[in-house]
C-alpha cells in the first residue's frame, strides 16, 4: 500500500504523461506536491521504484517510465478508456509512454569536511543542488572538501564530496570516517581486526590508523561536484 504521497505523485507523473506525452520535471513535482525542496521528491521516487511503480532508464538522465498503478487508479484508468473507447476494433498494442528527463534535487550541505588532518564536520544545513544522476539510491548529503590528501583520486580542495549515508563499508572504499565522534575526514577506508586505517590519496601524508571503536563511519563517497569560477 502506498503511503498518501506516494500514491499522489505517482498519479501526477502518470497524468502529466498521458496528457503531454512528458515526465514533469522535479520542480514542477515539488510544486504539485507542495513540498519545501526537490529532496522529498527525490525520496519519494525511490520508494517508488523500489516497489515497482516507476523505472528510471540507464543513460537517459534520469528518465521516467510508469511500470504500473495502484489497483483503485488502474481500475478506474480501465474503465474511463472503455466509456471513451469508439466503437471500432480494439489496436493489437498501445503505443510505449514517452519518457522525458529530469533536472536537479536539492541534498543537504553540512560544511567542510578535511581530506587531510581530520577537522570538525556537519558544521552547516545549507541546501546544494546537484544533478540526479550522479546519485543513486539511498539518502544523500553534500560536504565541501578541505585540503589535498586525496588529490592523487581525484579529489580536490574546494570540490564537494556527494555522500550516501551508511553505517558500513568495504575495504578500499572512500568514507567519511567519524573519530571519536569530534572530527571526520575523507579518506580510503580499511579494517584490520580491531584496528582501521585510513589512507590518503596523497605521499606527502601518513596513513591514520585507530582502534575500531574510535571511528564510526558516516556515509561513502557517491560522487563529487566541481565548480570553476
Amino acid at each position: 500500500m502506498l503511503t498518501p504521497k506516494q500514491h499522489e505523485l505517482l498519479t501526477f507523473i502518470h497524468n502529466r504523461l498521458e496528457d503531454a506525452g512528458v515526465s514533469p520535471s522535479f520542480e514542477e513535482m515539488k510544486e504539485a506536491l507542495d513540498l519545501r525542496s526537490k529532496s522529498g521528491i527525490h525520496r519519494l521516487i525511490n520508494a517508488l521504484e523500489e516497489r515497482g511503480f516507476i523505472r528510471r532508464l540507464p543513460n537517459r538522465a534520469r528518465a521516467l517510465e510508469v511500470m504500473k498503478l495502484p489497483e483503485g487508479l488502474e481500475r478506474a484508468r480501465k474503465a474511463a478508456a472503455l466509456l471513451a473507447a469508439p466503437a471500432a476494433p480494439p489496436k493489437v498494442s498501445a503505443p510505449a509512454v514517452p519518457i522525458a528527463a529530469n533536472d536537479v534535487i536539492d541534498i543537504p550541505l553540512h560544511g567542510r569536511i578535511a581530506a587531510g588532518v581530520p577537522i570538525e564536520a556537519m558544521e552547516g544545513q545549507n541546501m546544494l543542488s546537484v544533478p540526479a544522476a550522479l546519485l543513486g539510491s539511498g539518502e544523500h548529503y553534500a560536504l565541501e572538501v578541505s585540503g589535498d590528501s586525496m588529490m592523487e583520486a581525484g579529489i580536490l580542495d574546494g570540490d564537494f564530496a556527494l555522500i550516501q549515508r551508511t553505517e558500513v563499508a568495504r575495504d578500499g572504499q572512500i568514507v567519511v570516517a567519524l573519530i571519536d565522534d569530534a572530527e571526520a575526514t575523507l579518506k580510503y577506508f580499511h579494517k584490520d581486526g580491531r584496528r582501521v586505517r585510513l589512507d590518503p590519496a596523497n605521499s606527502a601524508y601518513e596513513s591514520q590508523v585507530y582502534d575500531a571503536q574510535h571511528v564510526r563511519i558516516q556515509g561513502k563517497l557517491a560522487g563529487l561536484l566541481r565548480r570553476y569560477n
